[in-house]
């Protein structure tokens, strides 16, 4: 993360200025970083936490911070002394495991969480190989951002291309079929995204109408179906020959223009 210049500056352009564009020697670090093997990396600098990589980086002080094992200890303390955040343009992911309820019924309890874990570990690789975040994990629900300072200028396409990566991932497009159905909804706009929580526990996140509305868009999602919103389709050029329908969706006034890509038997990407 960039050095600390003296007093943190905790107001709004400060965190717009470094969420919506970094700067040169943050972008270069984090590419040189994704070089290094291997997964599970820093969600912010890329820092990898195993392998070979992890050894380099924590014979240079690099290493999962206590508070919140999702980012290097660098990285966490930058987010203390600067806690804060702004509005920018963010592209959220929501992806659902379809009818865990009925799963776990099925399953011994030990089983389910098996279950669960692998879908975590292909979500996170999925998530971080596309210059994502992983906000959280919530049950059986995956939250990820996309964003200038990881993502680049085309964060939507990423948010997109994971979403389809994350159902392949999961089997959507094996012969017999999805070892987990999951379904996913996208939408890009403005949030607020910073830090939230305290000392104890910190972490970066998103929250404003665009992360409601691509949790909604997911909720609707069938198993093996990306939910795009249009404004997410148009921002990642999808195919204009894909499946458009109107959603009723909670909180909005009027039908809700989205996209479908499907995986596996009915239309792929």
């Amino acid at each position: 993360m960039p050095k600390d210049r003296g007093e943190p500056r905790r107001d709004d352009a400060f965190w717009y200025e470094f969420l919506s564009r970094g700067d040169s020697n943050e972008r270069r670090v984090r590419s040189a970083l994704k070089l290094l093997p291997a997964s599970p990396r820093c969600t912010l600098c890329a820092a990898p936490f195993a392998g070979v990589g992890g050894t380099l980086m924590r014979a240079i002080g690099k290493r999962p911070s206590d508070k919140n094992p999702a980012m290097c200890n660098s990285c966490f303390q930058f987010i203390i002394e600067h806690h804060g955040g702004a509005e920018i343009d963010v592209t959220m992911l929501f992806a659902d495991i379809r009818g865990s309820t009925a799963m776990a019924e099925t399953m011994t309890p030990a089983a389910f969480r098996e279950r669960l874990d692998r879908f975590y570990v292909a979500a996170t690789a999925v998530v971080q190989a596309n210059d994502g975040g992983v906000d959280k994990f919530v049950g059986d629900e995956l939250v990820a951002m996309f964003f200038p300072l990881l993502s680049g200028p085309d964060h939507t396409a990423r948010a997109v291309e994971t979403a389809v990566r994350l159902l392949r991932a999961t089997g959507h497009d094996d012969p017999d079929g999805p070892w987990l159905p999951v379904g996913a909804g996208v939408h890009t706009g403005k949030a607020w995204v910073g830090a939230v929580g305290d000392a104890a526990h910190t972490e970066l996140t998103a929250v404003g109408d665009t992360v409601n509305v691509a949790a909604r868009l997911a909720a609707a999602a069938a198993a093996g179906e990306v939910i795009v919103s249009a404004d997410a389709a148009k921002a990642a050029n999808l195919d204009a020959g894909l499946d458009r329908r109107m959603l009723d969706l909670k909180g909005k006034g009027a039908p809700f223009e989205v996209v479908s890509v499907r995986i596996g038997a009915t239309v792929g990407v």
